[in-house]
């Protein structure tokens, strides 16, 4: 995604899914839906064949039925077997009729494609919009926006919970193999935000490659849900204001965190270590953050169970476990705790 001096084109598309179908897959359920229909007429004109007349030899057997079926559906009618009550009649007319315009669109690959399949994706977008509450909005999914998304479903998110949005069709590919619903477009306009329902999601990525365009998505998603969550990553020390003043609620800057990491290794081999494993998912231990327990009210922060408390939030301002707010929990506060993953302890 990037910004030019000139609007650039609406690119916004069709919010989609990878479905669960492969291709051979989509193949075989088309042979079996023909296969289907087929034997339907089949059945109904052998337990029916009293109304059918054959002009050959009088009689109509099995193969005569399959025949008479076959050349009706394919509309070849040679004439030779014929219905001649009213009931064989009608049931060619209203159901091998209708049976015969299946099939032949079925058959023909790029009638299907054209006829239904726009129709199909529009019915599953809706579907999928209508389903979408609470979920997780990433704008970009390069490396960091790729990395972020892998780390949300190794903690645990459901990837159906995760829509990403980006102009790259191979990326777009990439995170609709891992589940997450995908949409190509530019997440700088309130169309593609919008049809992404961003007002209802519980959470923003915002990884757009460049510090400008990553400012002005989250420019136009604090615009369109004014109490969301947005997590922006920004590479240049001087441009975190500007994302702060934008709306963001969390400014990441990955040059930042990773001198942090060299100069903590400095001062002890272990520590740079340590604050990497709480970054991870898949390390010895983890930060998280929970609204404070009715058990827990009126305790000092060092007397929660759940975990190692390390910090409090309240009415948005931070304390940490060495001060003297931090020595009596309220009511709606919220902890930041250090938790054990025993799960991962040979990690």
């Amino acid at each position: 995604m990037r910004i030019e001096n000139r609007p650039p084109p609406d690119r916004s598309g069709d919010l989609r899914r990878k479905s669960r179908l492969s291709r051979w897959g989509s193949l075989g359920l088309r042979v079996a839906a023909v296969l289907g229909l087929i034997g339907i007429a089949v059945a109904v004109h052998w337990f029916d064949r009293e109304g059918l007349v054959d002009s050959v030899d009088g009689q109509v057997s099995f193969s005569d039925v399959v025949y008479f079926t076959m050349i009706s559906i394919t509309t070849t009618g040679y004439g030779d077997i014929a219905p001649v009550t009213d009931r064989a009649r009608m049931f060619d007319a209203l159901i091998v009729t209708p049976l015969r315009i299946f099939v032949i669109i079925i058959f023909i690959g790029t009638a299907y494609d054209f006829v239904l399949k726009k129709s199909w994706d529009r019915w599953r977008m809706s579907i999928i919009q209508k389903n979408l509450h609470d979920h997780i909005v990433v704008a970009g999914f390069g490396i960091s926006g790729s990395e972020a998304v892998d780390e949300l479903i190794e903690r645990g998110t459901d990837p159906t919970e995760i829509v990403v949005i980006d102009a790259d069709h191979d990326r777009l590919e990439s995170a609709e193999r891992r589940g997450c619903n995908v949409m190509e477009g530019d997440a700088t306009r309130d169309k593609t935000l919008g049809l992404v329902r961003v007002s209802r999601a519980r959470a923003m990525i915002v990884s757009a490659g460049r510090d400008d365009t990553s400012i002005l998505v989250v420019l136009t998603a604090r615009a369109l849900a004014p109490k969301l969550s947005i997590s922006v990553l920004i590479r240049a020390s001087d441009n975190e204001r500007l994302a702060e003043q934008a709306g963001a609620s969390n400014v990441i800057n990955p040059v930042s965190f990773a001198g942090l990491l060299l100069a903590g290794s400095c001062h002890g081999p272990h520590i740079s270590d340590y604050m990497a494993d709480l970054a991870s998912a898949t390390g010895r231990v983890a930060l998280r953050e929970r609204m404070a327990t009715h058990l827990e009210e009126g305790l000092p922060l060092g007397a929660i169970q759940t975990g190692l408390g390390v910090r409090i939030y309240r009415n948005g301002k931070p304390y940490g476990f060495w001060e003297e707010e931090a020595k009596l929990i309220h009511e709606g506060d919220l902890i930041v705790e250090i938790v054990g993953q025993p799960d991962n302890e040979d990690a």
